[in-house]
């Protein structure tokens, strides 16, 4: 493939998922497909597609800056650091896995994310009624946002459904909040196993810096989309995306 034909592909599937993370989420499901067709390595490509996301999350937290607000300031830096280091834990975690392991769960993981994203208004929906029953479990909150965290770190895919359910069934009663808890968290350990992959030079990056303005522009783009265009028609796309790429990646480890 050409240089300037890889940077097409690359900026475009950047500009797309910026645009789905905008609208409905699940842009890593072609941002980080994009990297490996193009010749990336997959744990390297992984690290890529977490940058070129990254600067998505800092708008959609200044947006709920007012929910933030309302909220215990030292519970709020009790959390950020949990997410940090839940990032940091899965980004080392990603560094050490062999590359030819990763590879042959690469499939795995991305068909998790699709039935997850698949799932979410399920998930959220359920979620909600047994915090409405009191099941508040507020001595798990913190260990699952930690697992939740490590998973984000290692790899994206599903993170904001997995932090708004785990907020939800913790006991917050307000969507606004527990959507401000999901943007704070996504962007701490976001940057931080970022500038991890960054520390051990897993980023590539003359892609990495082309995909986050691209993406970057998505997002803008998509903000103004998420009001004219069917979320639900854009969840379908995004599933069926999903559903192609992992059905391509086991075929590629397959063979």
């Amino acid at each position: 493939m050409d240089p300037i034909t890889t940077a097409l592909l690359l900026a475009g599937a950047a500009f797309a998922a910026g645009a789905l993370n905008a609208i409905a989420g699940g842009g890593s499901f072609l941002t980080f497909p994009a990297l490996v067709f193009t010749g990336v390595p997959p744990i390297v490509a992984n690290a890529t597609s977490a940058l070129a996301v990254s600067p998505g999350y800092l708008g959609s937290t200044l947006g709920f800056k007012a929910e933030l607000q309302a909220l215990p300031a030292r519970r709020l830096r009790r959390e950020m650091a949990i997410s940090a280091a839940g990032g940091v834990a899965g980004a080392l975690l990603l560094l050490v896995t062999p590359g030819r392991l990763f590879a042959g769960i690469v499939p795995w993981l991305l068909l998790f994310a699709t039935v997850l994203f698949a799932a979410g208004p399920a998930i959220a929906q359920r979620a909600l009624a047994q915090a409405g029953d009191g099941h508040r479990g507020p001595r798990w909150r913190e260990p699952g946002l930690l697992a939740v965290a490590i998973y984000g770190g290692y790899f994206n895919g599903g993170l904001g459904i997995l932090l708004m359910a785990l907020y939800t069934v913790a006991g917050e009663p307000r969507l606004n909040t527990v959507n401000a808890l999901k943007n704070l968290n996504s962007l701490v350990l976001s940057w931080l196993s970022v500038a991890a992959f960054v520390v051990a030079g897993a980023i590539a990056w003359q892609p990495g810096l082309l995909m986050m303005v691209a993406a970057t522009a998505g997002g803008f783009i998509g903000a103004r989309w998420s009001r004219r265009l069917p979320v639900e028609w854009v969840r379908r796309g995004v599933i069926a995306t999903g559903l192609v790429m992992s059905a391509v990646f086991f075929w590629r480890t397959a063979g």
